[in-house]
């Protein structure tokens, strides 16, 4: 096609978006919603409302996403299903993970502080021909991308809060130091996860902590009933500075594990199984119950095991004062640390990030799309269960307006 005809094709397309941009945003939103309807039809076996012995899944509503074209905002509905997820092929979730680690390995190899892993990477990668001009124009695009996913108002009440960190190898001039990334994510009144926020700080110093959760309530943070995190101290006092009066649930994982190395390998088997018990129950009073049957065992055994499980008794139970429908998902930060897991595995092909900008670039990345498939995946709780906490929350709305 010659630059003539170019010219002419590029003049006519902006002439039929100015003037029938409307229709034409409308066609392709009919044409993706067909093809989503087909998609979800495929994995339900069976048409909209049609009975069928075919069928193996069913519709459960719609949940609104935006998608970007040249002809403006299409606003699409996105079915959602009730057993699993479904995001729409043509919306490649993936694609933006892959372009954030594109140009950190560029980044890498621009900056000659490749590792022999990296230099694998940018081979399989072609990405020896890349400037240094073009990883620049790459990473202002993702950054940017990054930024407004990390500084986004929060418009939810989010009642539940889990906080945790991991931690990555930067590059700083000539050193290699280790970096901790603090990620928080929510569950909203309405019973849907969402990743609230990042960020990369030098460790899980209070004042680190203070500034992360400080600037998720700039942002609009509200409505917490329960902060679900590991006992560090830092943390602890973070949260209790800048979200003081909500409740704390002590991972009961790590208290578990904490518990554990106070007692002789060989008998640390009937000490969990003696602990496991106590979650087990299906009340505040019976755990408790159980809890001091628990510490009769351990005052007369292993003593300092005793001590910790005294010291953290009320703050690992604290879950029992919450719907039972909630109890597993929020007694332990297992939830977060599976989304660590996916980070680290992202993490660890890089080994050695060059900048502390292109660790948060990728780890934005990898949160940015784990967010948009919890858009459009089923509700973590039911809106039935989450009711149950309308007391609570019209007892903390009102001592916050006083």
């Amino acid at each position: 096609m010659t630059k003539k005809r170019v010219d002419e094709t590029n003049v006519v397309g902006k002439l039929l978006v100015e003037k029938h941009g409307d229709f034409l945003r409308q066609v392709l939103k009919d044409a993706l919603t067909r093809v989503m309807d087909a998609e979800v039809e495929g994995r339900c076996g069976a048409g909209l409302r049609e009975r069928t012995g075919e069928r193996v899944n069913r519709r459960n509503g719609y949940r609104e996403r935006p998608m970007e074209t040249r002809m403006g905002t299409v606003d699409l509905a996105i079915p959602k299903l009730r057993q699993g997820s479904y995001f729409p092929t043509f919306l490649e979730p993936r694609r933006r993970w892959e372009k954030a680690f594109v140009s950190v390995v560029a980044e890498s190899y621009v900056l000659g502080v490749s590792t022999r892993k990296v230099d694998e990477l940018v081979k399989a990668l072609g990405a020896q021909g890349i400037s240094k001009s073009e990883v620049s124009r790459m990473a202002r695009v993702l950054d940017r991308q990054v930024d407004e996913f990390r500084n986004r108002p929060l418009t939810m009440a989010y009642t539940y809060v889990f906080l945790d960190a991991l931690y990555i190898k930067v590059r700083e001039g000539d050193r290699v130091v280790s970096k901790a990334v603090l990620v928080a994510y929510g569950v909203s009144e309405t019973g849907e996860r969402e990743v609230l926020g990042c960020q990369v700080a030098a460790g899980e110093m209070e004042d680190a902590w203070r500034s992360f959760l400080s600037s998720l309530v700039s942002r609009g943070l509200k409505g917490v009933l329960l902060v679900i995190s590991d006992n560090h101290a830092g943390l602890k006092r973070a949260i209790r500075g800048v979200l003081n009066g909500v409740s704390w649930q002590r991972c009961s994982v790590h208290f578990l594990r904490n518990t554990l190395t106070r007692v002789p390998r060989k008998a640390q088997g009937m000490v969990a199984a003696l602990l496991r018990t106590v979650f087990a129950q299906t009340s505040m009073e019976e755990a408790k119950a159980a809890m001091d049957k628990a510490l009769k065992v351990l005052d007369a055994q292993f003593p300092e095991a005793a001590k910790v499980v005294r010291d953290g008794e009320d703050d690992v139970l604290t879950h029992l004062a919450f719907p039972a429908a909630h109890w597993r998902q929020i007694r332990s930060t297992n939830p977060l640390e599976r989304l660590n897991r996916e980070i680290r595995r992202r993490t660890d092909v890089v080994g050695i990030f060059p900048t502390p900008a292109s660790a948060l670039r990728l780890i934005g990345m990898v949160l940015t799309e784990q967010n948009d498939e919890w858009a459009v995946g089923r509700r973590y709780f039911s809106l039935e269960s989450m009711e149950l906490l309308k007391p609570q929350r019209s007892h903390v709305m009102l001592e916050a307006a006083a």
